[in-house]
């Protein structure tokens, strides 16, 4: 296995050479068959996991999401991030303990948001950026590189303002940020305002909107990571949904062999 140092200083250079897809596990098994199926890194995702419990998203706490973390970062070889929600605390201290524990639990990188964890309400700019700077200087401390994602809730909750979300992230930017991200943007023009207002990679959420960019067209806006939050995790249910109510079973026939799945999963385990 690559030791995690290792692991950071690849994840680093990903975030170097262009634009890569960065795919959400919510359980070991899914981690591995990621790995199989090519994929150079990894990031976890708090409303798959969640939902695999059967809770909600925002219902598990952090030694949970730490636990599960340890769980992925020893199921494959890749690097591993994670959505580390709101920090779990209000604190900048909370956010900084929050980096330092998904270090210690096999992290290379984590996201920190600028939302409240009990009722979801914004962070004054001020406020975010103080906790993304506290976030930041624990991920320095670190003997390895940390790559820290701050993220502007701004358009996943409702709140569709650029002109907002611009400075909320050039506020993070400058409070020490390695990534941003605006979840919920999913237009060429939003995008691409987002990516010419900053000066760091950009992370977005593939397959939004009415009519989804491709990996080439969000490459071409400046993107540099894009991942699938709990994307994946609801296609899975989805089928698993619509398989359990088909009663003609005619899914069967579409079905990747168990043999395939075991290969991919061997494969990713390194």
């Amino acid at each position: 296995m690559k030791s995690q140092k290792e692991k950071a200083a690849e994840f680093a250079r990903l975030h170097e050479r262009g634009c890569f897809v960065i795919p959400n596990p919510w359980d070991r098994g899914s981690a591995r068959l990621l790995a199989g199926l090519g994929f150079r890194a990894l990031t976890t995702t708090s409303a798959g996991y969640a939902r695999s419990l059967g809770v909600s998203d925002y219902r598990t706490g952090r030694e949970q999401v730490l636990a599960h973390v340890r769980d992925l970062a020893d199921a494959t070889d890749l690097p591993l991030a994670a959505d580390l929600e709101n920090g779990f605390g209000d604190r900048p201290e909370d956010c900084a303990e929050t980096i330092r524990l998904g270090a210690e639990a096999g992290l290379v990188g984590g996201s920190i948001e600028d939302v409240r964890g009990d009722d979801l309400s914004f962070y004054p700019v001020a406020e975010a950026a103080e906790r993304i700077r506290a976030a930041a200087e624990a991920a320095r401390a670190l003997p390895f590189k940390f790559m820290l994602v701050a993220r502007c809730e701004n358009y996943l909750r409702g709140k569709p303002d650029m002109t907002d979300t611009i400075a909320r992230l050039q506020a993070y930017q400058d409070a020490g940020a390695d990534v941003l991200y605006a979840p919920g943007v999913s237009t060429a023009e939003e995008i691409g305002t987002i990516c010419r207002n900053v000066d760091r990679p950009v992370n977005v959420v593939g397959g939004l909107g009415k009519t989804p960019l491709s990996v080439c067209e969000l490459a071409d806006l400046g993107v540099r990571r894009i991942s699938h939050g709990s994307l994946l995790h609801s296609a899975a249910m989805t089928a698993f949904v619509n398989a359990a109510q088909d009663e003609s079973f005619g899914w069967v026939a579409d079905l990747v062999g168990g043999s395939q799945l075991d290969q991919w999963m061997k494969e990713g385990a390194g």
